[in-house]
């Protein structure tokens, strides 16, 4: 017996409700890179780098970035939210402690990312403040994205070479108590308590000048 028009009709309806069900149907693995997760609006992910950012990957970008070291330890005890927190140094790959490199001198601690536009501009201001500012105040860069050879790309292109520690997993966000969104400068004092964070872009050297004047009581 052939099957009637109305049967023939319902079996491909069912053929096409079965299709969709299966392209929409959630997959339970997922082969994505847990550091590829982060991105334009959000500033952390669930790792620091990528792992494809590897040392032989990075030297010709840090070599064209030509970055200053990160801070040595100083001496002096590292204490408040960042103490004991270890980074890699986006200028050569060492493993940085923040606390200790900072310890005993005002700091003012930038958080960015590639894809951030305002950070773009605010970037270059840093470094005309911190060479205004000389060894009175530590200026220093968190890149606060995974993805570190797009870091290192910006830091060239833009001609920024302030020293900077990878933090895509948002450590030092999360220390401060920061709000998820960039740029924020967080401002420390020399014994590494968190004087103010700053959800704001500067758009002159004169801004940050006064900032820190302002809440760390240092003129320059």
């Amino acid at each position: 017996m052939r099957p009637s028009s109305a049967g023939r009709w319902s079996l491909a309806a069912l053929i096409v409700v079965i299709a969709l069900i299966v392209a929409i149907w959630p997959r339970g693995s997922d082969t994505s890179d847990p550091a590829d997760t982060a991105g334009p609006g959000t500033s952390a992910a669930p790792v620091d780098r990528r792992s494809q950012d590897d040392a032989q990957a990075l030297a010709p970008l840090r070599a064209a970035a030509d970055l200053q070291p990160c801070p040595a330890p100083t001496g002096a005890a590292p204490e408040g939210p960042l103490a004991g927190s270890v980074f890699e140094c986006v200028g050569d790959g060492s493993s940085v402690d923040l606390a200790a490199g900072l310890a005993g001198r005002p700091a003012v601690v930038n958080l960015w990312a590639w894809w951030c536009a305002p950070c773009a501009e605010e970037l270059p201001v840093l470094e005309e403040y911190a060479l205004r500012a000389g060894e009175a105040v530590s200026v220093v860069t968190v890149h606060t994205d995974p993805n570190e050879a797009n870091a290192l790309e910006r830091l060239a292109r833009y001609g920024v070479r302030l020293p900077g520690v990878q933090d895509g997993s948002g450590r030092v966000q999360a220390a401060v108590a920061a709000p998820p969104v960039l740029p924020v400068t967080v401002l420390l004092r020399a014994d590494g308590s968190v004087a103010k964070v700053l959800p704001q872009p500067f758009r002159t050297a004169d801004e940050v000048a006064e900032v820190v004047e302002t809440h760390l009581g240092v003129v320059a």
